[in-house]
C-alpha cells in the first residue's frame, strides 16, 4: 500500500464546507437542549441499526410530550463507526416533518488531520462529507486506555471545527475527593487546552463528565454537578463565549436526573441507561417536556 498522501476531491471538500454548524439557540433565544446516547462499542452492527430503527419509529409520530423537539432539543445518536451511514440512511427515511427525521448523528472519534497517510484513522472531513454533525472528543476511556491527552484532544477538536461539525468535548474530574471547587479547577484546565484555537463564534458542546461516575449505579449528586458546572460557565474562557457553549452532563445519567439538575446543565449525554430504544425515548420526553429552561 502507497504511503503517499492522499489529496481531497473536489466533492468531498465541497460536502465537507457545506455541513452547517449546528444553531444552539431556539426562537426564543435560549440555549437549545440537547440529549443524546452514545452505543459505545456495545451493539452489534444488527443491534445498532435496529436501535435506530426502533427510536425512529417511536420518533415519527409527534406527541405532546415531544412537541418541544422542534424548537428546542437536538437529539443525537453516537453509533460505532462501522455503522455511521447505515444509521443516518435509517434517520433520513424517517416521514418528514417528524421528531425523527431531525436526528442528528455523531461519531465517536476522529482523527486531527483531513487527509493523508494515517492507516486506519478516521477523516473530520469524511465524517462531514456522510452526513455526521458532532463528534464525541476525549472520552476518560479513550484516556486512560489510549493515552490522549488534552493537548492531542485539542488538535481533534480544530479538525472537527474545521469541517463545520460540532466537537462534544468530555471534561471531568478523577476523584471525587476533590470537591467542587477543585473539580472546577480541573475542568477549567481541560476546556482551556481543548479550546485552544477554537474561535469564539464556535459551536461547541462540553460534556461534563465525573470520571468516577462513568459506569457507577447513580450519577454524581446533583448539587455537586450544578456546582461544577456554575464554575465552569463563570470561567472566562467559557462565559466569553455566551450562548455557542452548551454543557451537557453525563455519568450513570438516566431517568429522573433532569429534573432534578434544575436546568443547570443544557442536556444530557447518555450511556447505557439509554440503550434501550425505549428508555431513549422516554428521557428524550424528559427533556423535552420541562424540568428546567435549558439556558438563557
Amino acid at each position: 500500500m502507497s504511503d503517499n498522501p492522499t489529496s481531497p476531491g473536489t466533492e468531498a471538500t465541497a460536502a465537507a464546507a457545506s455541513t452547517a454548524p449546528v444553531d444552539s439557540s431556539n426562537k426564543r433565544g435560549r440555549r437549545r437542549r440537547l440529549i443524546g446516547v452514545s452505543t459505545k462499542m456495545y451493539f452489534s452492527a444488527s443491534r445498532t441499526e435496529a436501535f435506530t430503527r426502533s427510536v425512529v419509529e417511536l420518533l415519527s409520530s409527534p406527541t405532546d410530550t415531544l412537541t418541544l423537539c422542534d424548537d428546542d432539543v437536538d437529539i443525537f445518536i453516537i453509533p460505532d463507526f462501522v455503522t455511521l451511514t447505515s444509521v443516518i440512511s435509517i434517520i433520513r427515511s424517517a416521514p418528514e416533518g417528524s421528531v425523527a427525521r431531525r436526528i442528528k448523528v455523531g461519531a465517536q472519534d476522529c482523527y486531527s488531520e483531513d487527509f493523508g497517510a494515517y492507516t486506519g484513522e478516521v477523516s473530520p472531513a469524511v465524517l462531514a462529507e456522510v452526513g455526521v454533525e458532532f463528534v464525541e472528543l476525549g472520552h476518560a476511556e479513550r484516556k486512560r486506555l489510549f493515552a490522549e491527552s488534552d493537548g492531542r484532544v485539542g488538535e481533534k477538536v480544530r479538525g472537527v471545527v474545521r469541517n463545520g461539525m460540532v466537537p462534544v468535548i468530555c471534561v471531568g474530574e478523577m476523584r471525587k475527593d476533590v470537591g467542587v471547587e477543585g473539580a472546577v479547577g480541573e475542568v477549567v484546565r481541560q476546556v482551556e487546552v481543548v479550546l485552544k484555537g477554537v474561535g469564539e463564534g464556535e459551536e461547541v458542546v462540553l460534556a461534563y463528565e465525573p470520571v468516577w461516575a462513568i459506569g457507577g449505579r447513580e450519577p454524581a449528586g446533583e448539587e455537586y454537578v450544578k456546582g461544577v458546572v456554575r464554575g465552569l460557565r463563570e470561567w472566562e474562557g467559557v462565559k466569553g463565549r455566551g450562548g455557542r457553549v452548551r454543557v451537557i452532563y453525563g455519568g450513570a445519567a438516566g431517568r429522573g436526573l433532569w429534573e432534578r439538575l434544575g436546568g443547570e446543565v443544557d442536556g444530557l449525554f447518555l450511556g447505557r441507561f439509554g440503550h434501550d430504544a425505549g428508555e431513549f425515548v422516554k428521557l428524550i420526553g424528559e427533556v423535552a417536556g420541562g424540568g428546567g429552561e435549558g439556558g438563557e
